[in-house]
């Protein structure tokens, strides 16, 4: 099942995406979920039913929303690709490196990615995107994916210069409008087995990133497994697994995003995360 939040004619909701149409199921169900993350916390329960019920809109008609708008937290493993990690040249470590974005840093699939005013160091990371759909804390890695509630497409775009500005990332990670994230997310049934899913970013139709998931440092179920010792993870929270080696910080020159690009983030048999590139209104 595909299911995304979207806003129609300004109405915000959520459903299920099946071809070229959007399945309302937001409003069918609106007297029991108030987002699609609530409809997470109890297991989808009465999606399939309300998908005969629901209106369905074309794709054309919805302007889409980061899949989970609200996510308690957005927890994102930093150098956990080896390619990516050679090219920072940064050591070899025993743990996840881990940092955080709030939810108003990100936009949907087809927005504006937004270089803000102070920087033109605005680089592009293509990522898997692991939504989390059962609460807990201690999770083990056996029983880490039965936590998952499904996968999207994400860039982590990033303010390369904010970043560097001590050895904490977070200020370059959060500016407004630079994570992008969607267009819906998939649940586990549908996707399969992740391994040798290839995941690619593209600026202006150049591949720019390739990859494959198996190739991480830390598997998802690693990743599960040291967010929750810290943390509880909470239904709706985002993790967003790590970027493969290319990006454009480390080229020479450095290969910035700039108003009028089109980058685009695939996981095969996911989906394609697009949005182009526009400068921050003065």
């Amino acid at each position: 099942m595909k299911l995304a939040t979207v806003a129609i004619d300004g109405r915000k909701t959520w459903g299920v995406v099946e071809g070229d149409t959007f399945l309302d199921v937001g409003v069918a169900l609106a007297s029991r979920y108030a987002d699609l993350k609530a409809a997470l916390a109890a297991a989808l329960a009465g999606v399939a039913d309300a998908r005969s019920k629901a209106a369905a809109i074309p794709l054309a008609r919805v302007a889409w929303l980061p899949v989970i708008p609200n996510p308690d937290k957005i927890l994102c493993v930093g150098l956990n690709y080896e390619t990516h990690r050679q090219e920072t040249g940064r050591a070899e470590v025993g743990h996840p490196t881990i940092f955080s974005r709030y939810a108003n840093s990100q936009t949907g699939h087809m927005q504006p990615i937004v270089r803000p005013r102070v920087s033109t160091d605005l680089d592009f990371e293509g990522e898997l995107a692991v939504i989390i759909g059962k609460a807990g804390r201690y999770i083990s890695r056996a029983e880490a994916m039965g936590h998952v509630a499904g996968y999207a497409c994400y860039n982590d775009g990033s303010i390369r210069d904010f970043q560097r500005h001590t050895h904490q990332f977070t200020p370059g990670k959060n500016f407004p409008d630079t994570g992008a994230f969607g267009p819906w997310m998939m649940t586990p049934d549908e996707l399969g087995e992740l391994g040798e899913l290839r995941l690619q970013t593209r600026l202006n139709g150049q591949v720019v990133q390739d990859a494959k998931i198996k190739q991480m440092i830390f598997n998802i179920p690693r990743q599960i497994e040291y967010c929750s010792t810290f943390t509880r993870l909470e239904v709706g929270d985002v993790i967003v697994s790590g970027t493969p080696g290319g990006v454009g910080s480390r080229r020479t020159p450095p290969l910035w995003m700039k108003p009028g690009d089109i980058v685009e983030v695939e996981v095969e048999r996911l989906a394609v995360l697009r949005n182009p590139i526009v400068d921050e209104a003065r």
